[in-house]
């Protein structure tokens, strides 16, 4: 399958409800970080169970706990739009379905091809109520990024530089004073190794089964998608 990649102005012009200026992208353009991506994620409603954390277990993370506010009204259509805890705004267009990731009797996932463009900025902490049009999403991650090394899938070695590859992540979620949690996986690297790579990290993953759940494709595809089932209060 083709992916179509959007170039910035376009998405600037989205952004600013217009569709004139097109050809203009934003003075921070030269200083914003761009990758592709294909992407598969499940959300579960409930705590985060020890059996899952004790599978996700099996693989090197590092952890992290941050709060992403989102913008949920007005919903920009095929663009996911948020401010990364309080360092970056992160702008994220959709550029297609890419068919299903299955491993059979384990998982079955919506692949989803996007393209990423995150700003630096120094913002100020915001009040306890994100503002309105805004959704706060606090998580708790668990990350591994496993890499691509010939035909097989290895843990990630920093000192090999940006090896292609797959992150694959644990996130125990909270929003509205309810808890969720969320298992995704994200390649990044040439076109050409994205499906290999997401394929063979699914495939290592999933050789032992998450207890007690069998992910879905009824069990969402994208924070954009969860959040969009839920409207603001």
């Amino acid at each position: 399958m083709t992916v179509r990649t959007p170039d910035l102005a376009t998405v600037a012009a989205l952004l600013a409800g217009s569709g004139e200026d097109r050809s203009r992208a934003p003075g921070a353009a030269a200083a914003c970080a761009e990758v592709s991506t294909l992407e598969v994620r499940w959300i579960f409603p409930g705590e985060l169970e020890p059996a899952v954390a004790a599978w996700f277990g099996r693989f090197p993370a590092r952890t992290e706990s941050r709060e992403d506010t989102y913008q949920v009204n007005p919903q920009q259509r095929g663009l996911s739009v948020k401010i990364r805890g309080n360092g970056a705004l992160e702008v994220k267009a959709f550029c297609g379905s890419q068919g299903i990731l299955e491993v059979p009797g384990r998982a079955r996932g919506h692949v989803q091809a996007w393209h990423k463009w995150s700003f630096p900025a120094d913002l100020p902490r915001q009040g306890r109520d994100a503002p309105a049009g805004w959704r706060r999403v606090h998580k708790a991650r668990r990350l591994s990024r496993l890499a691509l090394a010939g035909d097989e899938i290895v843990a990630y070695d920093p000192e090999l530089g940006r090896q292609p590859g797959c992150s694959v992540e644990l996130t125990e979620i909270r929003a509205r004073g309810q808890d969720w949690w969320s298992l995704g996986f994200e390649a990044t690297g040439p076109g050409d190794l994205l499906h290999g790579g997401l394929s063979a990290t699914a495939a290592l993953v999933f050789a032992q089964p998450v207890p007690a759940v069998e992910p879905g494709t009824d069990h969402f595809a994208s924070y954009m998608q969860w959040l969009a089932c839920d409207p603001p209060a």
